[in-house]
């Protein structure tokens, strides 16, 4: 059976949407906050978890060897002693990298302006939101469209998308998008019509 570590440091909801997507993988929560949201949703799921400081994380990994390891709202920058104990780790970033990179990404394609955005999932490395990319999905920005809608249409792909990679990663499965993989984004992604 598969490993996969998921680490988030706040809410939770992709974690929650990969943990509900993969079926017979083994998956343990690490998070780096004991008040994080994400650890209700390991206890509701029946996941373990797990509560672990930066330098207690470096001995964990050490121990325990996982498949991948998936960052999913990780409010961290991970030392490279860490990162070469990880494995191999991925993360999702709510732009098309290379653009718009570090927090607020959302707020920062809404207020420039530009009409496409979307998701990145790639791999960790030391330098912020520059590894290489893995996958990516386009979210539209319609004219009429508040900053909370754009929001939502990010989150739904990530949701429908993120486990979708994380399983064909564990595969060793080619990923190729097409308008079938993101049914349940309303019309927001630039891959379908709704």
């Amino acid at each position: 059976m598969k490993k996969i570590a998921i680490l988030g440091s706040g809410y939770g909801s992709n974690f929650e949407a990969i943990s509900r997507y993969l079926k017979d993988v083994d998956i343990t929560c690490i998070s780096d906050n004991k008040d994080a949201y994400i650890l209700e949703r390991a206890k509701y799921l029946e996941i373990p978890s797990l509560v672990l400081s930066l330098d207690e994380m470096e001995k964990y990994f050490d121990e325990n060897k996982f498949d991948l390891v998936v960052l999913a709202g990780f409010m961290r920058i991970i030392p490279e002693s860490l990162l070469k104990k990880m494995g191999r780790c991925i993360n999702i970033h709510p732009s098309l990298l290379p653009s718009f990179k570090g927090k607020y990404a959302i707020k920062q394609a809404f207020l420039a302006g530009v009409k496409v955005t979307g998701i990145t999932i790639h791999e960790v490395t030391l330098e912020l939101d520059s590894g290489r990319i893995i996958a990516q999905y386009p979210v539209m920005i319609d004219d009429s469209m508040h900053y909370d809608e754009l929001e939502e249409a990010i989150h739904r792909v990530e949701h429908i998308i993120y486990p979708q990679v994380v399983e064909k990663l564990l595969n060793n499965e080619p990923i190729n998008f097409s308008r079938d993989n993101c049914s349940g984004c309303q019309g927001n992604c630039g891959g379908c019509q709704g």
